[in-house]
């Protein structure tokens, strides 16, 4: 272990130095309210946010009643391509406001619209509340593309751990049930294999920042309804058995993320499919680096703007 710690970039390890000296506990030890609260303390981490030419917070209708979500458009003339995203958390934390940074990076960069989606949660929402509200409104997206400055034509979607996982979910049902049409996949670190059987999930759990593997299973016990929804292709992607004709796929994946090999796996999957993708690993860094304010941090925002950019203009 001593010798893939030296490996961490500084800034990361200064980030780790940090959060040991404040002895937080265990996720799995606090009630989902507390772990909430908690995760929103850490939003005055995450640096000054960018400035967009509007943000507007709105709600739509969802499968169980109102489904909020925050529209940001960037300057310039419309209409313009879009980004549906799914924030992390591990489907119970995390908000609109916990990723409103990168939402806001991702808009300016990209310059699309972003419309972040707070999808509900668990334990008081199980699956498939969480991706059948998605599912909603990505197609709430395309079908109000007009009225919301947007393309039909030119909608992608992405999200970032439990959030990439419902991105890969959603470029699946888009597939199967007739649209609509999507032209990108941005999967930041993503969660796609509830087996948690291979060696990074099972190496790096309570290392680098990763929660422990009571953690892990405090997560999926919240989420599912039962053990055998691991093996839902909807929960782990990976298992899917066609990936073939899905949208093209940036992956993004960190050196010391208990997610890393899942991601890339189904990066190789996604390629044996014929499914144009990029999977980069970032050295050094850890699980949720792209919303924090280190330098590669700002370098993944890019690339990831990058990609969308490419996407957009095919």
């Amino acid at each position: 272990m001593s010798d893939r710690k030296e490996e961490l970039h500084p800034q990361v390890q200064a980030y780790l130095d940090r959060l040991a000296r404040a002895d937080f506990g265990d996720l799995h030890t606090f009630t989902p309210e507390q772990a909430r609260a908690g995760w929103r303390r850490q939003i005055a981490l995450l640096g000054e946010p960018e400035p967009v030419a509007h943000v507007e917070d709105r709600t739509i209708p969802g499968v169980d009643g109102p489904l909020p979500i925050r529209i940001y458009t960037p300057h310039g003339d419309g209409p313009f391509p879009a980004l549906v995203f799914f924030h992390g958390g591990g489907f119970m934390l995390g908000d609109l406001d916990t990723h409103d940074g990168l939402c806001r990076s991702l808009a300016n960069g990209a310059e699309c619209v972003v419309i972040s989606v707070d999808y509900p949660r668990a334990p008081e929402h199980k699956f498939p509340a969480a991706p059948d509200a998605c599912f909603t409104a990505t197609r709430w997206v395309a079908e109000q593309a007009t009225s919301i400055g947007v393309d039909a034509g030119r909608i992608a979607v992405g999200g970032d751990s439990a959030g990439g996982n419902l991105a890969a979910v959603v470029a699946r049902m888009a597939r199967d049930q007739a649209g609509p049409a999507l032209v990108f996949q941005l999967l930041i670190y993503p969660d796609l294999d509830f087996r948690r059987t291979n060696f990074s999930i099972r190496e790096y759990a309570g290392e680098y920042g990763n929660i422990t593997r009571d953690g892990q299973h405090w997560f999926m016990d919240n989420y599912l309804n039962s053990a055998a929804e691991k093996l839902d292709p909807r929960v782990s992607p990976l298992l899917a058995p066609d990936l073939a004709d899905l949208p093209a796929a940036l992956i993004i994946t960190a050196e010391f993320d208990a997610l890393r090999d899942e991601g890339e796996q189904y990066g190789a999957r996604l390629d044996e499919a014929g499914v144009p993708v990029t999977v980069t690993r970032y050295p050094g860094m850890i699980h949720e680096f792209v919303r924090h304010p280190f330098d590669d941090s700002e370098r993944a925002r890019l690339d990831s703007a990058t990609a969308l950019r490419k996407a957009f203009t095919r």
